[in-house]
């Protein structure tokens, strides 16, 4: 491998992940961190960290000036960036590679061109990938999306084309919600992402969202399988799964090759992940988008392939060629990852920056947490919540969930409200257990069985 060195370019818990996969391949590792981190797990951990700026993220993490001139300053050869921030900056990518340094991930070309989802969902149709009817490209006014909507039938979803992140969405039952949220949507999406510009979807409400973990050396590209993320929250996952429940065998090949048909369409290099929209019913599959880097939900994925995913990108930057064989991936199990946050699910979700008190992890075969908490640390409150992931793997879905049962008795983080509660009771459903649930499932859920559960608990408190 070509590469020696690696700074990591981001905070929290992926910055833990990126530390011991890159030091398990010898690498030194550098740790870039704003002041908010400065006594935070990741600096403790890093052979060595740099101090890019206060705590605001658009002055330390989102700088792509000061993250750069740490990379040159600590000399490094690589650099990964992690989920968030600047992981998907084309931009970033392209300062990188200026600087004679290798970027973990894909060309800055390749960011941009898959970034832009209507060049995205241009490009999949090009590789043979179904997607959902629609605009097929940037809408230049609300009279020509009107038209086109009526053509492909309501409801429709409205989405930001350079949207990421369940950000820059809405959907319309109507022509008149339609016509009054359109220029709402384009005024969001050019103050979310600097970009207004729209296209429309036909929206498939009661889908299931299912996404592949690709991996490519830009000229080898292989599937590691499909992940189930339909448990969201104002479309932000919040309980993943792997294998998808109750895919048909079928239908897994078709969506498996069809991303890697797209992988190889782009000449896609690193890791990265396509989603799509699942109508159960139907059988059918709609390419989404794909997220160009590591996923916050890659544990599961690796709980049941036993791929390092992290240090297969790096391997990849470093130049070494694809090691795995498509016929040499399968699948063993089934895995579930919580996302554990600083939140209360009582309170509509508030988040809760403060001290941990007490850190208990649970232990034993097929349970890992990853996160940078530890006893003392003070949770700040200037970034996303994510305090950690507790994953589970067992020899099927009910073997996993009762692991996951006991894992989250088990687990304490003690000093401030989390999820742990929402996630105790997701586990102990009767839906869930079924599979019986879609994108829209958890919304609904909360507001009945989880919001009865929550009165309860008060009354029993009083």
């Amino acid at each position: 491998m070509n590469i020696k060195s690696v700074l990591i370019a981001n905070r929290g818990e992926i910055a833990v992940r990126i530390n011991r996969a890159a030091k398990a391949l010898g690498l030194r590792t550098v740790q870039v961190y704003s002041a908010a981190d400065a006594d935070s797990l990741p600096v403790r951990l890093a052979d060595e960290a740099i101090l890019i700026g206060p705590a605001a993220a658009k002055k330390s993490y989102l700088d792509i000036e000061a993250v750069i001139a740490a990379a040159k300053a600590a000399k490094v050869d690589a650099v990964h960036p992690g989920y968030g921030f600047l992981a998907e900056n084309a931009d970033f990518a392209d300062a990188v590679a200026a600087a004679d340094m290798t970027f973990v991930g894909p060309s800055g070309a390749s960011i941009r061109l898959l970034g832009d989802k209507v060049a995205a969902r241009a490009e999949a149709e090009k590789a043979g990938v179904p997607t959902v009817p629609g605009s097929g490209g940037r809408i230049a006014d609300v009279e020509e999306a009107a038209a086109i909507a009526a053509r492909i039938g309501f409801p429709v979803m409205i989405k930001a084309a350079a949207g990421g992140g369940g950000r820059g969405i809405r959907v319309a039952a109507d022509l008149d919600e339609f016509t009054r949220q359109f220029p709402q949507a384009s005024a969001e999406a050019a103050a979310a992402f600097g970009d207004g510009g729209l296209y429309i979807e036909k929206a498939v409400l009661a889908a299931r969202h299912v996404e592949v973990q690709i991996l490519g050396d830009g000229k080898n590209f292989v599937h590691c399988f499909e992940r189930e993320c339909s448990l969201q929250r104002r479309r932000q996952k919040v309980w993943e799964e792997a294998p998808a429940v109750g895919l048909p065998a079928t239908v897994r090949r078709k969506l498996c090759d069809s991303a890697v048909a797209l992988a190889r369409s782009v000449g896609y290099s690193g890791a990265g992940t396509v989603e799509y929209l699942y109508d159960e019913a139907s059988q059918e599959f709609y390419f989404l988008e794909v997220n160009t880097r590591i996923q916050v939900e890659h544990p599961v994925t690796e709980m049941i392939t036993g791929i390092d995913l992290v240090q297969e990108m790096l391997r990849i930057a470093g130049g070494e060629p694809l090691s795995l064989r498509q016929e040499d991936i399968s699948i063993h199990g089934h895995a579930i990852e919580c996302r554990i946050n600083a939140e209360d699910p009582a309170r509509n979700f508030m988040p809760w920056p403060g001290v941990v008190s007490k850190l208990a992890v649970p232990g034993g075969d097929g349970v890992r947490f990853d996160t940078m908490l530890f006893d003392g640390y003070a949770v700040p409150p200037f970034y996303d919540s994510l305090l950690g992931k507790l994953v589970v793997h067992g020899a099927d879905r009910a073997d996993c969930l009762a692991k996951l049962g006991a894992a989250l008795r088990s687990l304490q983080i003690e000093g401030i409200p989390t999820t742990i509660p929402l996630h105790a009771a997701l586990a102990a459903d009767a839906n869930i257990a079924a599979g019986t649930f879609h994108t829209r499932f958890l919304e609904g859920w909360l507001n009945t069985e989880f919001q009865a559960q929550a009165d309860s608990a008060k009354e029993a408190a009083q």
